[in-house]
């Protein structure tokens, strides 16, 4: 637990950082760049979305135990076999199984703690990201708007699973309700579309690149890609 509140206050003392630079040095180019950079983070939501959704689990771990357990989850027959089940697989195939088993438990997503939502991607990406780019603030001189553009693209990437969350809970914090309310997050509704087919609208941030993925997916799946045969883990 320390040492996720340390590398979680490195994270939000290293962006600040960013932001800061982005205020004292204002520029007319911020804004549009502030704005591509959470397009960027939009669209990377849906990609990752999209592999992660039909990337097949790994066979053999019996995963198909679990994810069509008929009784009740809470009981101690299923969380034994979770934990026996999880524990022969490695963080990125758990990563996989919760993307699926996401889809016929999608409120699940909205109860999980904050750090399970975004802490892979802020130790792997996020982080690093920003810690060289306030390196590269020190050293040279970095514009404003690249800086703004910068600051917009690592919030909308490293909480993208927390705002995807949101869309699963019936309570939000205040700034989720304002950020709808402007356009710059997606709406339960518009999110629900994914949901009634799992063939669309893959981006969970605010869905600005959704026109664009969709044809990809569909391009994809003529090709043979994503069949539906990753959808559901295997035995």
């Amino acid at each position: 637990m320390a040492r996720r509140r340390v590398i979680l206050g490195l994270f939000l003392a290293s962006l600040g950082a960013v932001l800061w630079h982005a205020i004292l040095h204002p520029d007319w180019w911020s804004i549009p760049a502030a704005l591509f950079g959470w397009f960027l983070a939009d669209a990377a939501s849906g990609l990752i979305h999209m592999y992660m959704d039909y990337h097949p689990c790994p066979p053999g771990k019996r995963l198909d135990d679990i994810f069509f357990f008929p009784g009740s989850r809470e009981s101690d027959e299923y969380l034994k076999m979770q934990r026996a089940r999880m524990a022969s697989i490695n963080a990125f195939e758990r990563l996989v199984y919760d993307f699926k088993n996401h889809h016929p438990r999608p409120d699940a997503l909205g109860r999980r703690e904050l750090w399970r939502l975004i802490g892979s991607t802020v130790i792997l990406a996020a982080l690093p990201m920003t810690l060289m780019l306030d390196a590269a603030i020190v050293m040279t001189h970095v514009p404003g708007w690249v800086a703004a553009g910068a600051f917009a693209g690592i919030v909308g990437g490293a909480f993208a699973q927390y705002f995807h969350g949101s869309l699963h809970r019936t309570h939000n914090p205040w700034f989720i309700d304002a950020l709808r309310r402007v356009g710059l997050l997606m709406t339960p509704a518009a999110h629900q579309r994914h949901h009634d087919t799992l063939q669309r609208d893959f981006a969970t941030n605010c869905g600005w690149s959704n026109p664009l993925l969709n044809p990809l997916f569909r391009m994809l799946r003529r090709r043979g890609y994503l069949e539906d045969s990753g959808l559901v883990p295997g035995p």
